[in-house]
């Protein structure tokens, strides 16, 4: 298959960095067979299951790619499960509530998003008789939209790992109430995935898109700014810098290395391919997405310095 050189090299980050983040999971999870249950039912029994019905829906239409589930490349899925992994292992570390949590997560992935689809929208190549970006969305007229891609979009990575997370906090709750029952951890993965996939295609998520009937409207801009702005102010008024365990930056590396190397990557190839339009979305996402990681990385090192840190029990990571 002609598969275009930088939709192939894009691809191979994606599946390395996934690689990485199991390696880490394997080595230093205190639960490891969950922790790579929850990463594999995210990829196929949510995100890339939700992914092919938007396809089969009209949404939008994805290139080819050498590794494939059903009509949407395999890399798609595999980085909203990276950042979900990473994401919720920093959560781990901070000291939040556990009900703040998934819309910090949502707040992790838009950031994450507003640097990768900008750019994937523009990688516009010929394959097969078949020209499209490595994803193209398929708008209606007049649709709300920001450089082609529909403004629903961003908040749509909120819903992804809200519900995810949500149901994945019940499940690993429900692992720990049984006293860690092997049955019980090994059943939760498939229950709070596939929970979050009907929570996903419920009208509760037409509600929080676009206010339910007023898609492609100014409700769409409405409810971007909400989905921005709620989480920014959990983080301001319920976290304050406080920690649970102090990050190290040699031993939980993929919390930063992840989000870092998905942005500079997005960077590089939006320069690369002259999409100098959307350069300035790109480098400002992913700016204020390492700029969190900066903060919360210097919050751990005051932690450090603090006697005594109180630590919360890690599900996936020890301190």
């Amino acid at each position: 298959m002609n598969i275009p050189i930088p939709w192939f090299v894009q691809d191979v980050i994606v599946v390395a960095i996934t690689l990485i983040v199991v390696v880490f999971i394997i080595k230093k999870s205190k639960h490891p067979v969950q922790a790579l249950l929850e990463g594999f039912c995210f990829v196929f029994l949510y995100a890339g299951i939700f992914e092919n019905f938007a396809v089969i829906m009209g949404w939008y239409v994805y290139g080819r790619s050498l590794l494939m589930f059903i009509a949407v490349p395999l890399s798609v899925p595999l980085i909203e499960m990276d950042v979900f992994i990473v994401g919720l292992w920093m959560l781990e570390k901070v000291r939040v509530p556990d009900w703040c949590k998934p819309f910090i997560m949502g707040l992790l992935g838009m950031l994450q998003d507003f640097s990768l689809d900008p750019l994937a929208t523009h990688q516009v190549y010929t394959v097969d008789t078949v020209t499209s970006g490595r994803w193209t969305w398929i708008l209606t007229p007049g649709a709300v939209n920001i450089y082609g891609i529909p403004v629903y979009n961003f908040p749509g990575w909120m819903l992804i790992m809200l519900y995810a997370t949500i149901f994945v906090i019940l499940g690993r709750r429900w692992f720990k109430r049984s006293g860690y029952k092997a049955s019980v951890g090994n059943g939760y993965p498939f229950a709070s995935l596939g929970l979050a996939l009907l929570a996903m295609m419920s009208p509760v998520s037409n509600a929080l898109l676009w206010l339910v009937g007023f898609q492609g409207s100014v409700a769409e801009w409405v409810m971007l700014s909400f989905h921005l702005a709620f989480p920014t102010v959990l983080l301001i008024m319920f976290w304050r810098g406080k920690m649970n365990q102090p990050i190290s930056i040699r031993q939980d590396l993929p919390i930063f290395a992840v989000p870092v190397v998905f942005h500079v990557s997005d960077i590089i190839f939006t320069i690369a391919g002259g999409f100098i339009e959307v350069l300035w979305l790109v480098v400002l996402a992913s700016c204020l997405h390492v700029a969190l990681l900066v903060i919360v990385c210097v919050a751990s090192q005051r932690a450090r310095r603090t006697i005594p840190v109180q630590p919360a029990e890690a599900f996936l990571f020890e301190p």
